[in-house]
């Protein structure tokens, strides 16, 4: 079985792709509906969220996997397969199991450390479990993202990675221009990053807000918390016109504030009056080249990363890739051990009732046996079947991580004609169960 993580996101595809894949609370239990019903599908999780579609799925034939769910999401996007394909990333197994854990964690967010993400993992997987979609596979790995995610947030200060880039930003355009609290600010997108920035500009009292979304419901939700206006999107070149402080950071994949409307705004403007850009998006929204326009200050997104590197933020990020890093290690060596412990579970099992055979078989035959020694016998056979199993059993789990490790356990069974069945039986068994037998 392979698990197998394919999906859309703001790393991979434009807003407009991402607006077309959008999954509400009913549509995402519908695709898992669907997936749960393809052949070679077996389990699945979907994660929606406004900057990504994942879905999560439990597989049994690794490309047959991604064709079917891969389909999918061209149907829900309404698209042809080639149009949706070359923007979806697909993981699997190892690659799969680090890609959830670094979601959870906040790595992958447009807001680097934000913890709404692993609300919405949560969510994603008591979806699944409500709709049954879910197993003992995927529900094991969701289980240890989510405290993955926990365990980074209480570990380190990540959660201020993303405010620390917008407070930079707002200091920087303080020393060029002056304080904000005397300039009109444009906020360009209704996202995390676009969030942060308009609660930061309230707090150092920016007189007035604007908000310019594609989304307007998003926007206006955005700029009421404010106090502010929205514009629609078909008005953002006049926006840039009327503001002195442009924020933005949409997560799309595309320019969205071109040179052309930067002149057209400068054309607009009372000559020798401050125009501040901050670009707070990756990639960029903001053309670069507006950094030439004279009376233009044009301030980016790795302008700020290079000021933030060596601050304690900075070391927060990297320590949370660590934990990332190790709870990985430790999740994929766990499981590579569950995958020989059905094989050495039911070996046992063959080799205690081998040992019951032939005590019972002693019994009969000396039926007049003394009981103490009896019982030295009895010791002294379970013993010699437990020494000779010991090293097998030891070594098989210390190949269980190495490549091919589940061939292993194949061997053994091959070895000793263990049943296929027992072996599948102890697979079935409850895991607590089993992790008592093998104690």
């Amino acid at each position: 079985m392979t698990v197998l993580v394919v999906g859309v996101s703001h790393r991979s595809a434009p807003v407009e792709m991402l607006e077309r894949v959008a999954l509400d609370e009913a549509a995402a239990r519908k695709l898992s509906q669907d997936l749960i019903d393809c052949e070679h599908v077996g389990e699945t999780v979907v994660i929606s969220t406004c900057n990504r579609v994942e879905v999560y799925a439990e597989v049994d034939r690794f490309h047959a996997g991604i064709e079917e769910v891969s389909r999918l999401l061209a149907d829900r996007a309404g698209a042809g397969r080639d149009d949706v394909v070359p923007h979806l990333f697909v993981h699997y197994d190892e690659a799969a199991v680090a890609h959830l854990f670094r979601v959870a964690a906040g790595l992958d967010s447009m807001v680097v450390g934000e913890s709404q993400i692993l609300g919405q993992v949560r969510v994603a997987l008591q979806r699944a479990q409500e709709s049954h979609t879910v197993g003992a596979v995927l529900n094991s790995l969701f289980q240890q993202a989510l405290r993955v995610g926990k365990r980074g947030h209480a570990e380190t200060d990540i959660d201020r990675a993303g405010p620390s880039v917008v407070v930079a930003a707002l200091d920087a355009v303080e020393q060029q221009v002056g304080p904000v609290a005397n300039l009109h600010a444009l906020v360009v997108g209704a996202g995390a990053m676009a969030g942060l920035s308009v609660a930061a500009l309230v707090n150092r009292g920016v007189g007035d807000v604007t908000v310019a979304n594609r989304t307007p419901e998003r926007a206006e939700r955005l700029a009421a918390g404010a106090g502010g206006t929205a514009v629609p999107w078909n008005q953002l070149r006049a926006a840039l016109a009327a503001a002195d402080l442009v924020v933005s950071g949409t997560g799309s994949t595309g320019i969205v504030v071109s040179a052309e409307d930067v002149e057209h705004a400068l054309s607009r403007r009372p000559a020798g009056r401050p125009y501040t850009l901050v670009d707070l998006a990756l990639p960029h929204d903001i053309d670069p080249s507006v950094a030439a326009l004279p009376g233009v200050h044009h301030i980016g997104l790795t302008t700020l990363v290079e000021q933030l590197d060596g601050e304690p933020v900075a070391n927060d990020v990297e320590e949370v890739r660590a934990i990332v890093g190790s709870e990985v290690a430790a999740f994929l060596t766990a499981r590579s051990a569950a995958r020989v412990t059905p094989t050495v579970v039911a070996l046992r099992s063959m080799a205690t009732e081998v040992v019951s055979s032939e005590l019972d078989r002693l019994e009969r035959r000396l039926p007049g046996l003394d009981a103490q020694v009896r019982a030295e016998l009895q010791q002294s056979v379970r013993r010699v079947a437990d020494k000779l199993l010991h090293s097998p059993t030891v070594r098989i789990k210390e190949l269980a991580d190495s490549p091919g490790g589940s061939h292993y356990a194949e061997a053994l069974a091959d070895l000793f004609r263990l049943d296929p069945a027992e072996v599948e039986a102890v697979t079935r068994a409850d895991p607590d169960a089993r992790a008592g037998a093998t104690s």
